[in-house]
């Protein structure tokens, strides 16, 4: 059974995890979903669509969609817990592996596993708004960039801090993307770029 909950969340999210990583990590205990939906939020949210979390990020798989299936046709969350914490420890690139770790990984997997697809795989995250630089910061790129500002730790893109980007360097890339980093344009509107981008370009550094 757990061999097709694997096969579904691999095929739906385009995730290719390695022959022998696939359940080297056992089902794991399961964790504390309020401490798992802090984290997932703060480390994860950005790269990944999950409706239950409020996040939008598209450099990773929807994870709505790679377990709606799953959840659709009875599989039980010990073992959708059991392929998230495998893609927590195994991840492939732009993912770090480990992004979180011991009983966090826990907390996140079974977080994940509690929410991820309940409503489908179209499930919608409700969208940005306003103009807090601080806020589109947290909600879109703290989990890929270090900001010690916004308490960010992300590795996936650069370190902000050490970077020091200006502002208009920072606003063609929120706009354009590049590499991993997803094109921002049509989904913050300019405003709310021009907000993230003085907010990056005014601490970035302090």
């Amino acid at each position: 059974m757990r061999d097709r909950v694997v096969a579904g969340a691999v095929v739906a999210a385009g995730v290719v995890l390695a022959a022998t990583a696939c359940g080297t990590g056992g089902l794991g205990a399961k964790g504390d979903t309020s401490n798992g939906q802090k984290l997932f939020v703060a480390s994860c949210g950005g790269c990944h669509v999950l409706a239950s979390a409020g996040t939008n990020g598209t450099t990773g798989p929807s994870l709505d969609a790679a377990f709606a299936e799953d959840v659709k046709e009875g599989y039980p969350q010990s073992s959708i817990r059991a392929v998230v914490l495998d893609q927590i420890r195994f991840a492939v690139l732009p993912m770090p592996a480990n992004l979180v770790k011991g009983q966090d990984a826990q907390d996140v997997a079974t977080y994940v596993a509690s929410v991820a697809g309940v409503n489908g795989a179209e499930a919608a995250p409700p969208a940005v708004t306003g103009t807090n630089g601080a806020a589109i910061f947290k909600g879109n790129c703290s989990s890929c960039h270090t900001l010690a500002a916004a308490g960010a730790k992300g590795t996936v893109g650069p370190n902000l801090d050490q970077l020091k980007p200006a502002q208009p360097i920072v606003k063609r890339q929120v706009t354009n993307g590049g590499a991993v980093m997803p094109a921002f344009k049509g989904r913050l509107t300019p405003a709310q770029i021009d907000a993230v981008a003085k907010y990056v370009a005014t601490h970035a550094g302090k």
